[in-house]
């Protein structure tokens, strides 16, 4: 892992990677001090954050689930693919499998997961929006975590509160989680070069 110079970051998406998008084009305009992006790795096509990555000169590693016999070899792959690059962090930005033990144990926190929720509120959901709104709670957010062997446990990073106006539907208030993605990411990556630098 570095200890001068940047933190080399990967961004993982398995969607069109709207946040992975936000986090990429600011990158572009100078938004991270003393972080590089030097990968993405993606699954779907169209994907956004692709495109955004090779207008950025970031390079880019198309891997499919479905080509590999199993998740673990999946994610072997990716392990592969990280180390190839001297990888320091990994986001998980709009990744929708669960990392497995070999990956943790490969990269023992610095695997970073964001989650549309309040920890401890609403854990272990895709539909973690819908669910806060289903329950009528006036206070939702974002949480950045390193991850662990527990799903959507591990150590709380940041947080970004989203209020929920009494007529909010998915379709009102999904913007607002799209909006403070990109900004709780970036306070995020922030956090890590002041922790791994200490200086």
């Amino acid at each position: 892992m570095n200890t001068e110079k940047k933190l080399k970051w990967a961004i993982l998406v398995t969607r069109w990677g709207r946040n992975a998008k936000d986090v990429i084009e600011a990158y572009q305009k100078g938004a991270l001090k003393r972080s590089e992006i030097g990968l993405l790795i993606y699954e779907t096509e169209p994907c956004g954050a692709a495109d955004a990555a090779n207008e950025a000169g970031i390079e880019t590693v198309r891997l499919v689930r479905k080509d590999y016999e199993s998740r673990e070899a999946y994610q072997r792959q990716i392990i592969i693919e990280l180390r190839q690059r001297e990888i320091d962090y990994t986001l998980l930005l709009s990744f929708k499998y669960v990392i497995r033990q070999e990956m943790l144990e490969a990269f023992p926190n610095r695997i970073v997961n964001i989650h549309p929720s309040l920890f401890p509120s609403f854990l272990a959901t895709h539909t973690a929006i819908q669910e806060a709104l289903d329950y009528g709670v006036r206070i939702s957010g974002i949480t950045t975590h390193i991850i662990d062997s527990e799903i959507d446990k591990g150590s709380i990073l940041c947080q970004e509160p989203i209020k929920f106006k009494e007529n909010d539907t998915f379709e009102t208030v999904y913007p607002k989680f799209g909006k403070k993605g990109k900004k709780i990411v970036l306070k995020t990556i922030a956090l890590m070069e002041k922790r791994h630098f200490k200086n």
